[in-house]
């Protein structure tokens, strides 16, 4: 069976366990880019997080409005390019800090998860380290699309014989050790020019991680992530799905619908600027006639007019009734991706939004109406020294990032396999990563 030796992403090596680290994050989006900079340090006494070996300290935070951007992947390059400079470099001004690699968040290439089975004979003798990585060999050995790029490779469960369900096999005996294994994948040619965008920067990608991954282990709680919780993260240009049960995440998908499609209808519908939509969207939009003032009106500035005109009066339901729609529209496709993705057991009856299209008024009943769960607004927890309006569900993606380092262990790649090449990560530049990371 054929593998896949030039779609594996950048991986990140387990961090140590004894010591603080600084680590630096991106989150690209449609709508702004948000770089962190922080310190991850080991604590050996006191409460932690579940599923966290390290507490984070945020040094540094910068945001900028997104630029040459589209559905999370990048259409101008010269532009996306100068916003992401603008966002580290502000970043680094508020630490102190010089960044010289990230960990770069992904939500564009039509995310999908992949699930394989892999069997190995042990001949019911105890089973050993050796048996263990003969099975994540197997379980790895497979092959994606030329044009599709792995993303994640995560063990969800060991099997001996008909037991499965088993988390650390070592010791127990069997005649045959079986592996359930979880790959997220995405498209090869976004997720690389994206990460073209970054060097161009004279910057590195330590690795790639699936936006709702990454919002779902910021924002969820441990019972949330072990019972069966689904996260949807609703940016402006994606909304991508990332279904956590037993602790791990276990399905993702992703549409090109987001927050920028209803500001795009609200400036159709009311032959506003987009700029103008956007305002109106955040101050006065909603789901529910019942949540606004239907008799009340609203003040827009049509297309070609200056502000010298009269405004022009438009009642609330108005844009109330252009907004709805696309919400609804969005909310349906998501359930019923979730219907056929095999996972409805799994995905159990709890919700989690995040993302800034989700801060919608209304959105979360609505949801709850459409998908028939329990829906709450995910903000991201466990971050110290967080600024206060980076605490929403809109920067649950980025905080992820920086929880993300004491989870990567939990991955497995073949190490002969090489990282997704962009053309610009040649054998000098491997070298001086190497050297960073190792002194």
């Amino acid at each position: 069976m054929r593998t896949f030796p030039h779609a594996v992403t950048p991986r990140l090596k387990p961090m140590p366990q004894k010591r603080a680290i600084d680590f630096s994050v991106l989150d690209v989006g449609t709508s702004k880019i948000v770089c962190l900079i922080g310190r991850l340090k080991p604590v050996d006494t006191g409460p932690l997080l579940p599923g966290r070996t390290h507490r984070i300290e945020v040094m540094g935070v910068g945001h900028q409005r997104s630029r040459g951007i589209k559905a999370g992947a990048v259409v101008d390059m010269e532009a996306a390019e100068h916003a992401i400079r603008l966002a580290v470099d502000a970043a680094e001004r508020m630490s102190d800090c010089r960044v010289e690699s990230l960990i770069l968040s992904v939500s564009s290439g039509r995310l999908a998860s992949e699930h394989y089975n892999a069997t190995v004979p042990v001949s019911g003798r105890p089973v050993t380290e050796y048996d263990i990585q003969r099975v994540l060999r197997a379980g790895t050995d497979h092959s994606v699309r030329a044009d599709r790029s792995v993303i994640h490779s995560m063990p969800m469960g060991f099997a001996l014989d008909a037991t499965h369900g088993i988390s650390d096999p070592r010791g127990m005996v069997g005649d045959q050790l079986g592996l359930d294994m979880h790959v997220v994948t995405a498209d090869a040619a976004p997720v690389r020019n994206l990460i073209l965008c970054i060097e161009r920067c004279h910057l590195s990608v330590k690795t790639v991680v699936a936006a709702p991954y990454a919002s779902g282990l910021a924002a969820l709680a441990a019972d949330e992530a072990e019972i069966g919780t689904t996260m949807i993260d609703m940016g402006a240009g994606t909304t991508s799905v990332g279904i956590f049960s037993g602790g791990a995440c276990v399905h993702t998908d992703a549409i090109a619908l987001g927050g920028h499609h209803v500001t795009l209808d609200i400036a159709r519908g009311l032959s506003v600027k987009v700029e103008d939509a956007e305002r109106l969207k955040t101050l006065h939009a909603s789901v529910f006639p019942g949540m606004s003032e239907d008799s009340g009106l609203i003040g827009i500035t049509p297309i070609g007019e200056d502000d010298r005109s009269a405004p022009h009066h438009v009642p609330k339901s108005q844009l109330i009734r252009i907004v709805k729609p696309r919400v609804e529209e969005t909310l349906e496709l998501i359930r019923d991706r979730l219907r056929g993705s095999g996972h409805a057991m799994e995905a159990g009856k709890r919700v989690v939004l995040t993302g800034g299209a989700c801060q919608l008024t209304g959105l979360a009943d609505l949801a709850s109406k459409i998908l028939g769960r329990q829906v709450r607004i995910g903000r991201p927890i466990g971050a110290r020294n967080m600024p206060e309006h980076c605490k929403g569900p809109s920067f649950a993606a980025a905080v992820g990032l920086l929880v993300y380092p004491q989870r990567a262990g939990e991955e497995h790649f073949e190490a002969a396999r090489a990282s997704l090449r962009t053309g610009t990560n040649g054998y000098l530049s491997r070298m001086g990563q190497w050297l960073r990371e190792s002194f």
